[in-house]
This record gives structure tokens, sequence and C-alpha cells, in this order.
């Protein structure tokens, strides 16, 4: 018989079982609603996804027009797959994952593929093409494989369907099953056989490969573009498929296109290898298609990353553009054996490069000042990584390129650096526009010395008009100052001048003839006895002609001939720092774009203060009225045409040159009847027996001079 309080204890069991099970069905059904709530949140995201790569799949295959970088698009495609795996219940028919392009644009009439056009995995590093090589290592139970490795080509995808030897159709790949029947722009394409150089073709041949642009025909046909004022194009992706998919022939015919071959499809009666890739290739190579030279047969891992390297060192001196390369397996028995999976054969894979362009967010623009005294705009950038470097900073080149992109501080960008190449800004992502970015206008002034900055109206950059003074320029300016064809100083090279400039030794040209030996002597590989050559030579540069002097100045579009026209209509320094554009056109061979650089330049203040510094130092020149004032008396060589051969006793042939042009004298640089004298010096040559063979007055510097007088 049963206690009370057995039965008590047991009642209350029973109850306390009652709410255990009660709470932990609760537990339960709040775990199923956060789960069936966490895959709803899932399946929205992987219908984002989708819907987003269905836009840029339509934008890259249809439109020839992509809006994001392929490594954006792959991070995109790899995100959705990665999703579907984890969750299988999601995977739709439609998925992008299962496709492996785009529809066919209705404008062209649809090919269905004999068999489909798949597409290739990717992968982005070494450890995923260990896995590849493991994988296909694995799949045919042997320790090492041969593989076909080849460039991978940044183009568009097409196939040829030749027939008893004819082309028939060609067509695009689609998405892959069914591509575009482009036959007739295919035809335009001179790479292309449209009938096999053989004496028994094939009754069917389908040959797979990739149509593309070589770099220099995109670069052609972006010039030819804006000569006619249309749009350029991005890539030479896209120019090839622009190009391929026009609906007029004509059009496509007039854009060099080229067509390298990877594979092929469904044949019939044709002789082809059966062994490996690498001889299907050459067989395609001998019905004369154009076969890259960069394939090459390689065994196991190593073979592949040593391959990857060394075409990667090439890239930038490929004439095409590539992405990546491509591996296979190179027996095609073991290709069968290994099979597909439902978008991608198991026997290939292609390993990217790392992404040449990437998005990120311009923070700023700043605008940098070069020697030369052009102002460039660059873009401060969120760090982004690319190009397998950080970047931070790219180029915008000048106004016109970013008023061109429409690029505003606060935008989205995409950026892209190819090799050594300084990163610039590609495009704008307008989507992404924030409403408070701004527009960006370029300073009127220098944003290193205050000078003003002007824009001449055939150039597309402004520069700064302080080229004697501004720190930008200095090193550019002093090395200009002392050249050969200028004050000629000897010894004043590139990297002396770099010295000075970087120790504060010498800010402007004029600071050249305060130096003293102790700043010499001090400067790096250099000592007294090099100091008082280098002292000397300036000392003997004081003494110049006033052609050089302005040569000299560097003035923005003035040179050596145009100098020589100022002296000799102008005779003076102070006559051409006073003249205005009006005056200045007036003397033969200068415009009003060279006019008004010599007005800007003599407008700075600080220009004209060197000047001065300069003739304070003891540089000089003779002077006199002006070619235009000057009688027939003080001009006896006007007319008469000069050859100098041979070296002078006491004067360089640039001397005796500069002599005869202050006085009407042309000096030729060739003999011929023309010549009125020929001045000769030591070792003179063949010149002068030309002279002697012509009957031409043959002086020698004496001769010369006793003319001049």
């Amino acid at each position: 018989m049963m206690s009370k309080v057995w039965f008590s204890d047991r009642m209350r069991s029973i109850k306390d079982f009652s709410e255990i099970t009660e709470t932990a069905s609760y537990r339960y059904s709040l775990y199923l609603l956060a789960m069936n709530d966490k895959i709803e949140r899932i399946n929205q995201h992987v219908q984002d996804l989708r819907a987003e790569i269905k836009l840029h799949n339509y934008r890259y295959y249809v439109l020839d027009n992509p809006s994001i970088p392929d490594a954006e698009y792959d991070k995109l495609f790899r995100e959705l797959q990665q999703v579907e795996q984890n969750y299988p219940q999601l995977i739709t028919a439609d998925s992008p994952t299962q496709r492996v392009g785009a529809a066919p644009l209705k404008a062209f009439s649809q090919i269905t593929h004999r068999i489909p056009m798949l597409s290739l995995s990717n992968a982005f590093d070494d450890t995923e093409v260990e896995a590849f090589n493991r994988r296909v290592c694995e799949g045919l139970s042997v320790e090492h494989v041969e593989y076909t490795v080849e460039p991978k080509f940044d183009g568009l995808a097409v196939s040829l369907c030749y027939e008893n030897g004819i082309l028939k159709t060609g067509a695009t790949r689609g998405d892959g099953n069914t591509g575009e029947d482009i036959t007739l722009n295919l035809k335009t394409i001179k790479s292309i056989p449209l009938s096999l150089p053989v004496k028994n073709p094939p009754l069917l041949l389908e040959v797979r490969g990739e149509v593309l642009m070589l770099k220099a025909d995109f670069l052609a046909l972006n010039q030819r573009q804006l000569a006619k004022g249309e749009k350029e194009f991005a890539n030479p992706r896209n120019a090839a498929a622009g190009s391929l998919r026009q609906l007029d022939p004509a059009i496509t015919a007039t854009r060099r296109l080229t067509f390298f071959p990877y594979g092929v499809g469904q044949y019939e009666d044709a002789h082809m290898p059966h062994d490996t890739h690498s001889d299907i290739l050459s067989y395609l190579s001998s019905l004369h298609f154009p076969v890259t030279k960069e394939c090459q047969v390689v065994t196991g891992l190593q073979g592949l990353l040593d391959y990857y390297q060394a075409i990667g060192a090439q890239r930038e001196n490929l004439p095409y553009a590539i992405d990546g390369v491509v591996y296979k397996v190179n027996s095609l028995s073991q290709q069968e054996k290994l099979g597909f999976v439902s978008r991608a054969p198991r026997f290939a894979i292609a390993h990217k490069f790392p992404a040449q362009e990437a998005i990120t967010e311009l923070l700023a623009i700043d605008v940098q000042v070069g020697r030369t005294g052009a102002l460039t705009p660059v873009a401060r950038l969120k760090p982004v990584f690319v190009g397998g470097v950080t970047v931070t900073n790219a180029t915008l080149h000048n106004a016109d390129e970013i008023e061109r992109k429409d690029v505003r501080i606060g935008d989205t960008v995409i950026v892209r650096r190819a090799g050594d190449v300084i990163p610039e800004i590609v495009s704008v992502i307008p989507e992404k526009r924030p409403v408070d970015s701004q527009v960006f206008i370029m300073p009127s002034h220098c944003t290193v010395c205050g000078a003003k900055a002007v824009r001449l109206p055939d150039e597309a950059a402004s520069r700064c008009t302080g080229g004697l003074f501004c720190p930008a320029q200095r090193k550019q300016a002093i090395l200009h100052f002392a050249s050969r064809r200028a004050l000629d100083i000897e010894g004043l090279g590139d990297k002396l001048i770099d010295q000075m400039v970087d120790n504060a030794i010498v800010p402007t040209p004029a600071d050249l003839y305060k130096l003293g030996i102790t700043a010499l002597a001090n400067l790096e590989r250099m000592a007294d006895k090099s100091a008082n050559n280098i002292l000397q030579a300036i000392e003997k540069s004081k003494h110049t002609t006033l052609a050089r002097f302005i040569y000299a100045l560097g003035i923005r579009n003035v040179g050596e001939a145009t100098a020589k026209d100022l002296a000799a209509h102008l005779g003076s320094l102070d006559r051409l720092i006073a003249a205005d554009t009006e005056r200045l056109q007036q003397i033969p061979d200068i415009g009003p774009v060279v006019a008004q650089s010599i007005v800007d330049f003599f407008a700075e203040a600080h220009n004209c203060e060197v000047i001065e510094q300069l003739r304070a130092s003891g540089v000089h020149w003779d002077e006199h009225e002006g070619k235009s004032s000057l009688s027939a008396a003080a001009a006896p060589l006007q007319g008469k045409t000069f050859v100098l051969t041979g070296t002078l006793p006491t004067m360089s042939r640039e001397e005796a040159k500069e002599k005869i042009e202050v006085l009407g004298g042309k000096v030729s640089g060739s003999v011929s009847k023309k010549t009125d004298y020929v001045v000769v010096g030591a070792d003179p040559g063949s010149k002068h027996d030309k002279a002697l063979s012509l009957g031409i007055p043959v002086l020698d510097e004496a001769g010369l001079l006793e003319l001049l007088q």
C-alpha cells in the first residue's frame, strides 16, 4: 500500500516534469522561430546577391558595359556559392551559380551549342591551386600530373563551326547553352580562317577560343574615337565585345580584332589527336589558327606556380590583356575520367592575378605641382588593396578628366593599378554617390608658390608661371638654366643640382653665382678641385648671348629657335619684358599662345626679381636695337647661308652660329648649291670636300670674324 508521502512526492514529480516539458517545448518553439527567421534572412540575402549578380551579368555580357571590377564581381559570386553550399535547400535552377553567362541579346538570332560551353572555376592564391592539384591527383590516383598552361585572355569566348572545311556559323558563349549568332562579324576577323587549309577537311569541326583586341589596336581605336568626338572604350575587353556584337558587320570590320583558339567542341570525321590537349593546340595551329606562343606543358604543382610567376612578370609586355592563367590536365583520357561539375570541368581551373581594379571611397582631392610647373589633381583614397599593394592615392590627370568622368569628393570610385603604373581613377559608381558630394574646382594659383596658374588653349594641364622661384620647379629650372644650349655651365649635372637644392644651397638660378668653394666642397663626391672647376664654369657662363639667356629662363613654349627670334627682333631684354602680346605677335613665327606664355612669365614679379639678381651677379650679353630697325649695313649677312664644319680654334660652332644669325645670316647643316660660305676648322670632313667640288667659298675662323665685323 502506497503511503501518502510517496503519492504526494510522485504527483509533485509529475508536475515538475510537466513543467520541464512545457519549458523545453517553449524553448524549442523559440529555437524554431529563430531558425526560421535566420533562414528567412539568409534567403533574402541570397535573393539580393542573385539580383545584384544578374544585374552585373547583364551589364557585362549583354551591354558590354560593366559597372564594377571583375574582382568585386568574383567576391559577390563566391559569397553566393558559399551560402548555397551551406544552405543547399536555397539553391534554385535560375541561380547565377547554375549558369555560366547571361541570356543572349535579342537583337541577334540564337544558336544552341552542340556541347555546352562551360566556364572555369577560379583560384585566387597558391593554396587554392594546391587544393586543385591535390583533387586532380586523388581523382586520378597518381602522384604527379602533366598540365597544359596558357594565358587567360580577357576577351569574349566564341564558338566557330566548320562544315566540310567551310566556316558556317559563329556564336558567343551566351549562357553556356545558347549564344548569339555573330557569324558575319566573326568573318571580318582576319586571324579566323574562312576555310580550313586541308585537302580532306572534317565533316564538322567546332573550334572554341577567345576574341580580343590587342593593346596597340585598342589604343589606336580610342584615338580614333577621340578624333571623332565619340566615347572612349574603358578597356580592350569592352572594346572587343562591343565591336564583335555590332549589328552592322561593316563597323566590326573597321575595328581590328584577334582570335586565339583554346580548344575544340564537337567534331566528326576529323583527324583529331586523341592523346593530349597540347596536341590539339598543335593540330589547330596546323589549320592556320593563331595559337599563342605562351602556351606550355608543365608537370606538377611547382610547374603550375612557376608558370604563373613567369607569365605574371611578362604581363605588362604582352601584346594582349590577360587576367590570369589557365591550367588544364594535358591528357585527354585523364580529362574524361575527371569529368565535370554543373558549370565547370574538374580538370581545369583559372588562376587569377591579383585584382588590378578595386572599389574605394574618394576622400579628398589635392593638387601637386610637378618639375615643369604642371598642376596635377591627386585623389586621396580610403586605403584599398589593389594590384598587389595598398593604394591611398591615385592620379586624376587634369581638370578635363575630372569633368569627363564626373568625379566628386565623397564618390565611390573604381581604382586601377596595373604593374608599376601610377594608380588612376577609372570611373565613378553613380548610384553610390552621397548627397553631400563636392564638385572639385581647379585652383587659379599655384598651390606651392602662389603664382598665377594658367592653362593655354591647346593644353589640358594648368601650369604655374613662377618658373624661376617656385620650389616645386627648382631642380628643373636650374638644370635647364645650366644646360648646354642655355648658359652651358659645364659639370653642373642633375645629381649635383639635386644635392644643391636638397641642401637649400641654391634656391634659384641666381644663387649659382653666389656659391663659394666651401659649400660646394662639402657636397657628396665633391672635392676642392672639382668645386673649383664648377666655380670656373659658372664664372665663364656670365658672358653669354641674349638668345641663350632668354632660352635659359625656361619660359613655357619658348624653345631655342623662338629665343633667337626674340633676341634678334627685340635686341634687348628690357624690351622683351615690356612687350605685350600684340607687339610679340609682330615677330615672325610668334603666335598668340607663345606670346601669352611670355607675358604671363614676366608678369610674375618674383621671376623679374630673379632676373635682376642674375644681372647684378654679372651675367651679361651684348644688346642691339633689334632686327626690325637694323639697316642693311647693320645686317650684312641678310640672305646668306653658312655651313659650319670641323673644330674652330677659339669659338664653338654654336657661338659661331649665334654671331652669324645676329647679323641676319642663316646656318644650315648640309652643303648645297644654295650655300654661300663653308666655315672650316680642324678635321672638317666631307662637307669641306663638297664645298670645293661645288666651288663654294671656304672660310677659316679668321675669315669668318672678318666677315662678321
